[in-house]
């Protein structure tokens, strides 16, 4: 019986690690009017959640104070952050947190509710302080910038830049899509669009979720 028991303690699987979402991207749930005009028609799962959720307990977070809670993180055109709250990530990195964060400049991405709305994804974003500590420069898409020869789907995406002086942690790659960042005993995987994470249906949400996939990959191993 001992025996048995021992076995049975050593063949139990342990839990996945938790994985938080940071975003302001309709994946966790659809654009709706209200809480029960969205329980009264559900729409379709977003082509990304099971992609999130796959070998991780996904972790939704309305806020990156305690950011310590979760293994890894995507963080994903995320509303601007508090000082507190740049502080708090900044600190998770360096202790060893690994990130995937989508940064985009001019979100293409349609949505229902009005320029102003706060429930509105956020049309860009304002990370100048957490990328400026971590060496990087966010511009604005240039023109002929719709490929950037990416396996994923971009529109109008930015591009990073070294930023003068600064800190060396980041190499940038992809037509300075994306930038590969070791800070302290951490890792950062950054890229300047989010159209990736756009809806889609088929085919189409296939691709889609390869990329993602291997983003994921690259940014959580250890």
């Amino acid at each position: 019986m001992i025996g048995a028991l021992a076995l049975a303690g050593c063949t139990r699987s342990s839990p996945p690690p938790t994985l938080g979402l940071f975003t302001s991207l309709p994946i966790l749930w659809s654009e709706a009017d209200s809480v029960s005009a969205q329980l009264a028609a559900p729409a379709k799962p977003h082509w990304a959640r099971p992609v999130l959720e796959d070998g991780h307990r996904l972790v939704p977070l309305d806020t990156l104070l305690h950011p310590e809670a979760v293994a890894d993180l995507v963080v994903a055109q995320p509303r601007p952050l508090e000082p507190a709250e740049n502080v708090a990530l900044d600190a998770w990195v360096r202790a060893g947190g690994h990130l995937l964060l989508f940064a985009d400049p001019l979100l293409t991405a349609e949505s229902r509710f009005a320029l102003g709305d706060p429930r509105r994804p956020a049309d860009t974003v304002l990370l100048g302080p957490i990328l400026s500590h971590w060496g990087l420069v966010l511009h604005e898409a240039g023109e002929g910038r719709e490929n950037a020869g990416t396996p994923f789907p971009v529109d109008a995406p930015g591009e990073f830049s070294s930023l003068a002086e600064g800190p060396r942690y980041c190499r940038i790659e992809q037509a300075r899509l994306i930038a590969e960042c070791r800070i302290g005993k951490g890792f950062a995987l950054i890229v300047a669009d989010a159209a990736l994470l756009e809806p889609a249906d088929g085919p189409d949400a296939g691709t889609r979720a390869q990329a993602l996939r291997s983003l994921m990959r690259r940014a959580f191993i250890r």
